[in-house]
């Protein structure tokens, strides 16, 4: 029997799968796109991350929220998940750092959760049958025929665009890191700072942090910017962002893209749905994975040199879809063979489809950046 408990929850997934579990964080019925997390670590970057903007987070780690939240790691001022499944959930926050409980933040941010549920075996079942839509429900004046009906109205990921969701209103500019107390990675010593003009799909802090450290001044312009609007700026970079969603569906991004591809004179780095839009802009097609990359481990590599790498996507370029006379395959995933990363013959552009800033995940990959950085230094020269 449901709600048999004033903290019962449930989760309900589109093909009649339901796991009865307790409520934790807010009150509340949200419905979304169910998706699992394998990384041990770093919780709270992924709820604050925005390519997750709608989604219910699954983390197969079997607790979470034991070093408590704080005000430094966020990725986006506020949570991007509409949900979160959990094993189980530690009330207590056993971290110098913390400023608020895990439970006591997701209730203020209006985030419903459900815990003590077998996330072992949801999350075979999504291995199995794909990714699937699914309700959260803390409020028992629902029935199991009101939560069916609520989850026939939540959209499918193919085709819907997330963008505008989270892509910034007005530009900005970012010029110094935002902390500098863990991360003991370069810093942002350069005098004269290379100006990159960065298209928010829904950009994290930490690749913002990258970027700056690596000694560039970055200019975020919202994710319907022109062409006109990138080369007003007389940028020496055009950076594509991370982003929830279809890539297909941002047109204005693949656009842009196109744009900058015809220009040609400037350096263009992308990051997972970037990656994505840029590959599309260069004529490839994109596909939905069955249940996407999610997690800090996966191995990305080609000819003998493999990085290990933080993922969080659902989609992938298909690359037969890529024109091979003119662009290169650099990586690939070496879990299941899908597109990682591309680069134009003879020109700069590149992207890679993982998230080389790394937050959180290991930093084997962080030299992306300074390949952008190093494109930007060849321009300079060329152009002075």
């Amino acid at each position: 029997m449901f709600f048999n408990t004033e903290s019962s929850a449930i989760l309900l997934l589109d093909d009649g799968t339901y796991f009865e579990g307790i409520s934790f964080g807010a009150i509340g019925t949200i419905t979304g796109e169910v998706v699992f997390n394998t990384g041990m670590t770093g919780y709270q970057e992924v709820i604050t991350d925005p390519s997750y903007y709608g989604q219910l987070i699954t983390f197969t780690y079997p607790e979470i929220g034991n070093t408590g939240i704080n005000n430094e790691d966020n990725e986006s001022s506020h949570p991007s998940v509409k949900g979160v499944i959990t094993r189980e959930v530690s009330m207590t926050s056993s971290n110098w750092r913390h400023e608020i409980s895990f439970d006591k933040w997701l209730k203020d941010e209006n985030v419903v959760g459900i815990q003590g549920i077998d996330t072992r075996a949801l999350v075979r079942h999504l291995r199995e049958s794909g990714t699937l839509n699914g309700i959260i429900s803390s409020e028992p004046k629902y029935s199991i025929e009101d939560l069916f009906s609520f989850l026939k109205k939540s959209p499918s990921m193919i085709g819907l665009n997330l963008v505008d969701k989270v892509t910034t209103k007005h530009p900005f500019k970012v010029k110094t890191i935002r902390s500098a107390s863990f991360d003991k990675r370069i810093k942002n010593r350069k005098t004269n700072p290379y100006h990159v003009v960065a298209i928010d799909f829904g950009i994290k802090q930490s690749i913002l942090d990258r970027l700056v450290a690596h000694g560039c001044e970055v200019t975020v312009l919202p994710s319907k910017a022109s062409i006109s609007d990138v080369l007003d700026l007389a940028p020496e970079g055009v950076f594509l962002s991370n982003g929830p969603g279809d890539p297909s569906a941002v047109e204005s991004g693949i656009k842009l893209a196109e744009k900058l591809i015809d220009y040609e004179k400037l350096p263009v780095f992308g990051i997972c749905l970037g990656h994505q839009i840029l590959g599309l802009a260069l004529g490839g097609k994109t596909f939905k994975l069955s249940y996407g990359h999610r997690g800090l481990n996966h191995p990305c590599g080609l000819k003998g040199k493999v990085e290990i790498t933080s993922q969080n996507h659902g989609f992938a370029l298909d690359s037969e879809s890529l024109n091979s006379d003119k662009i290169q395959i650099t990586r690939f995933n070496l879990n299941d063979q899908t597109v990682a990363a591309i680069s134009v013959v003879n020109k700069p552009f590149f992207g890679v489809q993982y998230h080389p800033e790394a937050s959180p995940g290991p930093h084997d990959a962080d030299h992306h950046f300074n390949h952008f950085v190093t494109l930007i230094e060849e321009r300079r020269r060329i152009v002075d």
